[in-house]
């Protein structure tokens, strides 16, 4: 170490050259890594306006980050849908058997009703 230190004091320009600059060092992976471990949002807003009156806006929102890092920070929409997630889609149908089925059901009350009041008059 502290010939080390001699030779740097001897020739400064040595310890110019071990230092590595983040943008020399930075391969596409790394970079996104970085992003994804720490998320990016991108966010606009465009107006369509003739003579004051607001024809289209269009709100932009993208977040980019890893699945975990989305999960950190509360969002998780693709657990319940449907269509990523086969255990959504499964609940998915059966709670539509189940709707089914309460209508069914419903339907039939009334009708029974329906026959009890005919009946009593």
């Amino acid at each position: 170490m502290a010939e080390r230190l001699s030779r740097i004091k001897e020739n400064p320009l040595q310890q110019q050259e071990s230092i590595v600059h983040s943008t020399e060092a930075s391969t596409l992976a790394d970079i996104l890594e970085r992003i994804l471990d720490k998320g990016i949002v991108i966010a606009g807003d465009i107006q369509i306006k003739i003579a004051d009156i607001e024809l289209l806006t269009i709100n932009i929102r993208l977040l980019i980050a890893s699945v975990d890092k989305a999960q950190e920070m509360g969002i998780n929409w693709w657990t319940g849908n449907p269509f990523l997630n086969s255990r959504a889609k499964e609940k998915a149908e059966r709670t539509a058997e189940r709707d089914a089925e309460i209508d069914t059901l419903q339907k039939r009350i009334k009708e029974l009703e329906n026959a009890k009041t005919t009946q009593e008059k």
